[in-house]
């Protein structure tokens, strides 16, 4: 290099921290972590944290030395809930204090589906979750996100998240890992829903998936977070999220091994501004924006048949004690092992249909699923077998009768497509002649999503229903056109044409 050349002058980039950035610094800093671990967390200079120290007479001598993470600095909302444990310590009451939303479902179950509005405590009581399994005992597990920035702002350091629970262990986070670290050696790896590949390697025994309606692809990142779930006795997925209609969120919801949740903001109103709900209620009160958002309801979508309100009143009845006639309606998978085999059971007592049951199952044989439909129609005194044969022609009808069917077998061709066939079916629930005698989850989201749902193959349930109804209140294939009660007289028509639309 020549001598006159003067050498290269290092720009050096300032950054500022908030001092709530400061504060949490301090905190972990007396709490017994190195300036450099603090450094590295936070992202400022080792100097810039013994200046600040010194000019703050921050002094490690005042506090009480500890080698794990310090206690958080969220308390309860009433600081007479808390019990002292020790002197740094406080017992988690959140079995206590939680609304009934946010308890962890009982019973056996691979997926717990928490759906809420916003402020419901949908973080918390994923946060609390995922804390008091890896506090039980050593695990890996999942922490799935909309984006990297979420996990790390929502689900870790956030005001809910898994650092700042009020009586748990504080774990550690190591940024340049992605991870969360427990003192048993529990750990917890972040990832974002936008790279769902990441996913693909790791095994874990449980995860916690926040704001799943928002992943840029929530069926595929889904998929791919289940096939690692592959650890210890019983591997669990929460998912934590405010609903929206879309067709991954309907097929989550109608799981068979998936348990839902559902609260709305309201519940949570406790520990939410007092002007909150009030201010957006009226705003908001009475609409779609208000029911999704804060009610935390999924709602049918745009061009749907059918509409929350129609299948709300359509629930809770009881079945009658005899019905003029019962159909049950089947949708045959398309092979041997493949999709799901819609069974649903209708009965008919004059212009009232009541669906019965539904047995629809996944995965059976042949003749497993033939099985199930004829069980179901001996337990039903079904009059006939109404089948769609579009899928297995006379196989169907075969394979029925090698079951044992029960009672006549009638096969159907769908000549039309499912929208149309489902029109005068959807109408029914419209004038309120339908009525369903159980809890029939899955079937709801499947009829909220016929007509907006990209995936046909997965409303087989739907299918089933439309195939039932049809034979008992339409006799046949049904109309192609929705069917209307007026007076024919008034309406001047007489003669050929008002026998043709009777």
């Amino acid at each position: 290099m020549a001598e006159d050349a003067k050498p290269k002058r290092t720009i050096r980039i300032r950054r500022h921290h908030s001092e709530e950035t400061w504060a949490q610094v301090r905190r972990d800093y007396l709490g017994g972590f190195t300036a450099s671990e603090c450094s590295k967390h936070y992202g400022v200079t080792v100097d810039a944290l013994r200046k600040r120290a010194s000019l703050q007479k921050w002094c490690k001598a005042h506090h009480v030395a500890a080698q794990k993470p310090p206690a958080p600095l969220l308390a309860f909302p009433d600081p007479e809930q808390a019990v002292k444990v020790g002197d740094a310590e406080f017992a988690s009451l959140w079995d206590e204090i939680a609304h009934e939303a946010q308890r962890a479902p009982g019973g056996v179950w691979s997926t717990w589906l928490f759906q809420g509005g916003r402020g419901a405590g949908k973080t918390r009581a994923g946060a609390e979750w995922l804390a008091a399994r890896a506090q039980a005992k050593p695990g890996l597990y999942a922490l799935v996100g909309p984006t990297q920035h979420d996990v790390r702002e929502v689900m870790v350091d956030g005001p809910s998240g898994l650092r700042n629970l009020p009586g748990r262990e504080r774990p550690w986070y190591e940024r340049s890992r992605r991870r969360l670290l427990w003192d048993n050696g529990s750990i917890a790896y972040a990832f974002s829903a936008e790279e769902p590949e990441r996913l693909r390697g790791p095994q874990f025994e449980a995860a916690w998936a926040d704001e799943f309606c928002i992943w840029p692809r929530p069926s595929e990142t889904l998929a791919i977070l289940r096939m690692g779930l592959r650890l210890g006795d019983a591997p669990q997925l929460v998912v934590t999220t405010t609903p929206k209609p879309l067709p991954a969120l309907r097929v989550l919801r109608a799981e068979s091994s998936c348990v839902v949740t559902q609260a709305a903001t309201e519940v949570n109103a406790a520990h939410l501004a007092p002007s909150f709900l009030d201010g957006l209620s009226a705003l908001y009160g009475g609409t779609r924006l208000a029911e999704q958002e804060l009610e935390g309801r999924l709602l049918d979508g745009d061009g749907a048949l059918w509409s929350v309100a129609d299948l709300e009143r359509a629930r809770g009845g009881i079945a009658p004690e005899r019905c003029e006639r019962v159909v049950v309606g089947v949708d045959p998978p398309a092979g041997a092992g493949g999709s799901a085999c819609g069974i649903v059971v209708a009965g008919r007592v004059g212009r009232q249909a009541f669906v019965l049951a539904d047995r629809s199952a996944l995965g059976l044989s042949p003749l497993g699923w033939a099985q199930r439909v004829c069980e179901a129609a001996r337990e039903f005194g079904a009059a006939e077998i109404v089948a769609e044969a579009n899928q297995g022609g006379d196989m169907v009808r075969a394979t029925l009768a090698q079951a044992g069917a029960p009672c006549a077998v009638r096969l159907v061709h769908a000549s039309r497509g499912k929208r149309a066939r489902a029109e005068p079916i959807a109408a029914l629930y419209e004038q309120g002649r339908v009525t369903h005698c159980g809890a029939f989850v899955a079937l709801e989201e499947e009829l909220l999503a016929l007509g907006v749902s990209e995936s046909e193959g997965l409303l087989d349930r739907a299918d089933a229903l439309v195939w039932a109804l049809t034979a008992l209140m339409n006799g046949g294939e049904g109309p192609r056109v929705r069917s209307f009660d007026f007076d024919l007289r008034r309406s001047g028509l007489s003669g050929y044409g008002a026998s043709r639309l009777r």
